[in-house]
C-alpha cells in the first residue's frame, strides 16, 4: 500500500519531500518534528503560529527534552522546510530561541587489533560489510546503498554515489575484500535472476534514470550489493521489489559483536570509518588523500583524526615517566 497520511498538511510535506527526492529518513524525521511541533501548540495549525511559536518549541527541547545541538538543528531544518516548501510562507527572521551548545567530541577510534577482533565475530555478510566499512572508510548507508555498477575490480576502487551532501566519490578497495566480494555478488546474482523468473528482479533507481531507461531497473550493474531477505512493497510506488538490507542489521550485529569481544569502548559501525581515517595517518597518508577518501568539504573536519594522533601515546609523552626513570620506589 503507498504510504499516504490522513492528515492533509502531512500529505503535503510528504509529497514536497517526495518532489525534492529527499530520502525517507528525511521524511521520517521531518514528519515526525512537524507532528511535534502542531502538538506542542495545541494542535494550532502551523498558518496559526509564527517566530514566537517556532522559538518557544526550540526553547523548549533545548531547556526540557535536553537535545543536542544536531538534533534542535533538524528540528529547526524541518519548520523552515515546513513553512518555505508547503505553506510558502517566509522563513526569513532570525530564530531567538535557546540554542543547544554543540560539543567538541573526540571520535571513537580502535586500534587495528581491536577491529580484527570485532571482524573476527561477524559472519558471512555482516563481515563483508564491515570490513567494508573500515577498508574503504565508508558510511554506513553509503555501504548499504551500494549498486554492483559501482565496483571496479581492475581499478581497485569503488564510486560512492550521491554520498553525504549529495556529492559522488571514489574511494579505495582493499585486494583482500576482491574475492570475497566476487563470491557474494555470485549468490546475490542467483537471487536476483530467481527473482526476475517470478516476474520481480526491478530494483529502486533515481525517477529521472528511471524514465530515461525504463527497463534498467532489472539490470544486473543496478542491483544492490546487499539486497534484503525479503520482497517487498515500495511506500511510494507499491511496487514489489527487492530493496537493500536493512541498516539496523548490521548495527545490531556489530553491537553484538563489540560485547562480545569485553571492548569498552563504544564503537559503533561509524567507529570503523574514524578508524579507517585515523590509521591511514598513522601510516603516513596526506591528510588532503584522506580527507578525498572520506568525502570532507573542509578539511578541518578530518583534521579532527590529526588532534587523535598529536594528543595520544604517538604525540605526547607524559612526565610521569621521568619520574619512573629515576626513582625505583614509586613501583
Amino acid at each position: 500500500m503507498i504510504r499516504k497520511y490522513k492528515s492533509d498538511l502531512l500529505e503535503s510535506v510528504r509529497r514536497a519531500i517526495l518532489v525534492r527526492h529527499y530520502s525517507i529518513h528525511t521524511e521520517q524525521a521531518y514528519i515526525q518534528w512537524i507532528r511535534r511541533y502542531i502538538f506542542f501548540n495545541n494542535k494550532k495549525h502551523p498558518n496559526e503560529c509564527g517566530a514566537k511559536q517556532v522559538e518557544d518549541f526550540l526553547t523548549w527541547l533545548v531547556v526540557h527534552r535536553q537535545v543536542s545541538s544536531s538534533t534542535q538543528n533538524q528540528a529547526l531544518n524541518a519548520l523552515v522546510f515546513l513553512y518555505r516548501e508547503v505553506l510558502k510562507q517566509p522563513f526569513e527572521y532570525e530564530v531567538d530561541a535557546v540554542r543547544s551548545k554543540k560539543p567538541t567530541k573526540i571520535p571513537v577510534v580502535m586500534t587495528q587489533a581491536e577491529v580484527a577482533m570485532v571482524l573476527q565475530q561477524l559472519k558471512n555478510t555482516h563481515w563483508l560489510m564491515a570490513a567494508l566499512l573500515y577498508g574503504s572508510g565508508l558510511r554506513l548507508m553509503e555501504c548499504v546503498r551500494l549498486r554492483v555498477k559501482d565496483i571496479d575490480f581492475d581499478y581497485r576502487a569503488i564510486t560512492v554515489r550521491s554520498g553525504k551532501g549529495n556529492k559522488d566519490r571514489v574511494v579505495v578497495l582493499d585486494d583482500h575484500l576482491i574475492l570475497p566480494i566476487r563470491n557474494h555478488l555470485k549468490r546475490v546474482q542467483q537471487q536476483h535472476d530467481a527473482d526476475v523468473t517470478q516476474g520481480y528482479g526491478a530494483v529502486y533507481m533515481p525517477e529521472a534514470l528511471s524514465r530515461k531507461y525504463p527497463s534498467a531497473n532489472k539490470s544486473w550493474g543496478w542491483q544492490y550489493v546487499f539486497p534484503a531477505t525479503r520482497l517487498s512493497v515500495d511506500p511510494y510506488s507499491g511496487v514489489i521489489r527487492r530493496h537493500h538490507l536493512d541498516a539496523s542489521s548490521l548495527q545490531k550485529a556489530v553491537r553484538a559483536a563489540v560485547r562480545n569481544t569485553g571492548m569498552t569502548k563504544l564503537a559503533t559501525c561509524h567507529t570503523f570509518r574514524h578508524s579507517f581515517a585515523t590509521h591511514l595517518l598513522e601510516q603516513g597518508a596526506d591528510i588532503r588523500t584522506v580527507q578525498e577518501q572520506l568525502g570532507h568539504r573542509d578539511v578541518k573536519t578530518t583534521q579532527i583524526y590529526t588532534h587523535i594522533l598529536e594528543r595520544g601515546a604517538g604525540g605526547v609523552r607524559s612526565p610521569l615517566s621521568a619520574l619512573f626513570s629515576q626513582s625505583s620506589s614509586l613501583t
